[in-house]
């Protein structure tokens, strides 16, 4: 039953233009149903269970995933198209109160090497050429993340970031995801459960350093995963329904560390912005409609926060499909030694503040956004799984 519902769910997305949220909304009665079986099934009832504000799926089942034919995770659309200019003048003249800040600090671990081959992607229709505005007139920059003649993906801070399958009914899907920890990733709540379902997906692997098929530091698969209750429940406080959220975010447990090859990401939580909630940001992730999700995508825009969405961050950015749960990352790369200079008021290095949670039904705004990171959700869900998986930590 679950098999065949979630395949009647990836017809209707095919075949409607509708924006993915409202294909979902007009599931929801199935996919309710499917929740049901799900939580009442003999071994799922021991799989899920909520800890405080948080809910938690105990992985059991490692089902074979098809890695060539992995379909781009459909990224949330909404049919607003906020102009930027304004919303640059909101932030530009409005305060946001971003709540505790804090975070942890990242590492480069020491680079050894476990390849896999996975397939090449099998070639996938659609995708656009990155121009460097939209019609929200946001500047930025996507390009492979590479340099000419030189991969990347083998080199801190890139090999951090990775590309996640999964899988939804009988289909696979990839979202992209990055180390948080030696055992843990970050990604969105939507590559983990369906927002207001009660309904965890299933059999999700990392490979960290994905490039074209290869992955050089192996594929790691899920023990756990958490996501926010109310996100998983469908009670946050969106803006717009199970798109524009501001606990769009999940944390994986992966079944070993392999953040001590490839490092991790620090992550913080209520500050790294202006106190009018602007800052530079630099987005990696796996979208299919750029390269065809064969290899990592980085994008470079000024974000700011907007109070109406959520206070969701937005950041002008070519990525679609696929880049759902890649990491928002301040002060990106390799650290200057300073002569006779000094840094800025946030100086922490490789430190995740957000990762990809929705774009635009249409291609033209070239705009994305991303639930804040916050004491409530990001520092709740990295506490909640270092105190049950301490070794992951």
């Amino acid at each position: 039953m679950r098999t065949q519902i979630a395949k009647q769910h990836t017809e209707v997305s095919k075949a409607s233009n509708r924006p993915f949220t409202f294909q979902r909304r007009s599931l929801r009665a199935m996919l309710a149903f499917t929740a049901f079986v799900c939580l009442c099934a003999g071994s799922a009832i021991a799989q899920v269970k909520q800890m405080g504000s948080l809910t938690s799926l105990t992985v059991k089942d490692h089902p074979a995933l098809d890695y060539v034919n992995a379909k781009a995770m459909p990224l949330p659309s909404s049919n607003s198209q906020l102009d930027y200019v304004q919303g640059m003048l909101q932030a530009l003249t409005s305060s946001i109160d971003l709540g505790p800040s804090g975070g942890s600090e990242p590492s480069q671990g020491t680079g050894l090497q476990s390849p896999v081959f996975l397939g090449t992607p099998a070639k996938q229709e659609g995708g656009i050429l990155p121009p460097d505005w939209g019609t929200n007139k946001h500047p930025f920059t996507t390009a492979r993340a590479d340099l000419y003649n030189h991969a990347t993906n083998t080199y801190y801070p890139y090999r951090a970031a990775g590309k996640l399958f999964f899988k939804i009914g009988a289909s696979t899907y990839v979202c992209s995801a990055s180390m948080i920890k030696p055992g843990i990733v970050v990604t969105a709540a939507h590559c983990v459960a369906n927002y207001g379902q009660k309904q965890f997906y299933t059999g999700w692997q990392f490979t960290p350093g994905y490039r074209n098929g290869a992955a050089p530091y192996g594929v790691w698969g899920a023990t756990n995963v958490y996501v926010l209750t109310k996100y998983y429940d469908g009670t946050d406080a969106c803006y717009q329904y199970g798109v524009i959220c501001p606990d769009d975010v999940a944390v994986i447990v992966l079944n070993g560390t392999p953040g001590n090859s490839t490092g991790w990401f620090g992550y913080w939580y209520g500050g790294g912005f202006t106190s009018t909630g602007l800052a530079q940001i630099t987005q990696l992730g796996y979208p299919v409609g750029l390269d065809n999700g064969a290899y990592m995508e980085r994008n470079d825009s000024q974000g700011f926060k907007n109070a109406t969405y959520s206070n969701n961050t937005i950041i002008g950015s070519n990525m679609d499909g696929g880049s759902s749960g890649g990491p928002w990352i301040e002060n990106f790369g390799l650290p200057s030694v300073l002569t006779g200079e000094t840094n800025g008021v946030f100086s922490s290095k490789n430190v995740v503040v957000g990762v990809t949670s929705w774009g635009y039904v249409s291609t033209a705004p070239k705009e994305q956004g991303a639930a804040p990171f916050t004491s409530g959700n990001i520092n709740t869900l990295i506490t909640t799984a270092c105190s049950v998986y301490p070794g992951q930590c």
